[in-house]
């Protein structure tokens, strides 16, 4: 999917009230986001989307993927929100979570919690290590997560928590019972892995000698991003083309085995009038539909399958696309067979066969995308799978025939 732009605002600009400013605003984070994070940009707008459908998200992946980094830089961006983080073990007290007695008062005979600085007061929060939660914080999570809201220590009325969005971080996914009920709220799902394209690995080592100049943030007050998730991401237009696409998107997910809730359904509908507006449209349209690839899938060998028939429905052109993508992943599974072989006989085995399969790939997978582009149909697939061919052939380039591709435009 593509943005209409992603240039900032002037920092004093103010909303004209239909949006329009925030939603520019939100673009020029994203692009700011994904320029520093290399290979992040579904991921970047992915979490944008999901903050403006109201929802909570989840990156999923080893450890040194920048998962806390990214967030926390995403959510610094909502001037004047109150932002709460806190990395979660099993003996996370719910006190500390929400709100530790008051010492100072409990001296004077009165039992009450403070409230500032925890979760309590957060319109967004980071939640790091999230399925390590103990059972004794568990409930109080579930009720923040789902209803916002927090059961005192000493009873009473529950208390309303302002959280508009939740983005959580996990090295793998849930084995307890009880913290899939946790799992089961986070809408959004996204897998992160290591650097795949020689280039964007060689750039992140160059960072780490001369990062340059930091320019200034782009921001977005709370007030305006609270109104985008209140007012206008709800009055996006939903029209009965895209409500049949979903319908025909559900039941061949079915006809795959595979099967998501009738709540997690209703709540993606939210998350596309959410990536509709943020792209700039008053309507949904079926290429918002590729934000479903991070909603539908439970754990991660069904992400392909899910891939592919969100791809179908989006645009056929994604699903011969992703039949290309197992070619490539085919060559790069047989570079790391040939481990430990000799130069010679890596750089026979590339000059004669993943050369050429290469090539072809490219050029059908550069066909699809100037015919989908004409069409007026989503490339962001495409454009995925062309870059993990390129990926897959510096590796080829370097690993087989000693190539450097630090600097070579595949």
């Amino acid at each position: 999917m593509t943005t209409p732009t992603t240039t900032a605002p002037a920092p004093g600009a103010t909303d004209p009230g239909d949006g329009s400013v925030t939603a520019a605003r939100l673009r020029a984070i994203c692009t700011e986001v994904s320029n520093r994070y290399l290979e992040r940009g579904g991921v970047v707008k992915a979490l944008v989307a999901c903050m403006l459908a109201g929802q909570h998200s989840l990156l999923l992946g080893p450890p040194g993927t920048a998962k806390s980094e990214l967030a926390r830089d995403l959510t610094s961006r909502i001037d004047g929100a109150e932002l709460w983080e806190i990395l979660l073990s099993k003996y996370s007290d719910p006190k500390k979570m929400f709100g530790p007695v008051d010492v100072a008062a409990l001296m004077k005979g009165v039992y009450q919690q403070v409230w500032d600085g925890r979760a309590t007061r957060a319109h967004i929060a980071f939640i790091d290590e999230i399925f390590k939660c103990g059972s004794g914080a568990l409930n109080e999570l579930l009720a923040f997560l789902n209803e916002r809201l927090y059961h005192p220590e000493s009873g009473g009325a529950p208390i309303a928590c302002p959280l508009i969005s939740a983005i959580t971080a996990s090295n793998e996914l849930p084995t307890a019972e009880e913290s899939a009920a946790v799992y089961d709220r986070l809408l959004v799902r996204i897998e992160v892995d290591y650097l795949s394209d020689e280039a964007n690995f060689t750039q992140l080592l160059r960072s780490a000698v001369d990062a340059g100049t930091p320019a200034i943030p782009t921001t977005v007050p709370l007030a305006d991003l609270q109104t985008a998730v209140r007012v206008h991401v709800p009055r996006v237009a939903v029209p009965d083309g895209v409500i049949d696409a979903i319908g025909a998107l559900r039941a061949s997910l079915r006809l795959a085995g595979l099967v998501a809730s009738d709540r997690r359904w209703r709540q993606s509908v939210r998350l596309l009038q959410a990536s509709a507006w943020l792209d700039g449209r008053q309507a949904v349209t079926t290429n918002d539909l590729e934000m479903l690839a991070h909603v539908l899938w439970n754990v991660p060998a069904e992400r392909p399958t899910v891939e592919r028939e969100v791809a179908q429905v989006v645009n056929p052109d994604g699903r011969l696309a992703f039949d290309l993508l197992d070619g490539i992943e085919e060559i790069a599974a047989q570079l790391a067979q040939m481990a430990g072989k000799s130069r010679e006989e890596l750089a026979d085995w590339a000059i004669k066969e993943a050369q050429g399969k290469l090539a072809k790939a490219e050029r059908d997978l550069t066909e699809l995308r100037k015919k989908s582009e004409a069409a007026g149909r989503s490339t962001a697939t495409i454009d995925e799978v062309i870059a993990r061919k390129r990926a897959v052939h510096a590796q080829v380039l370097t690993d087989a025939l000693g190539f450097n591709t630090s600097t070579v435009n595949l």
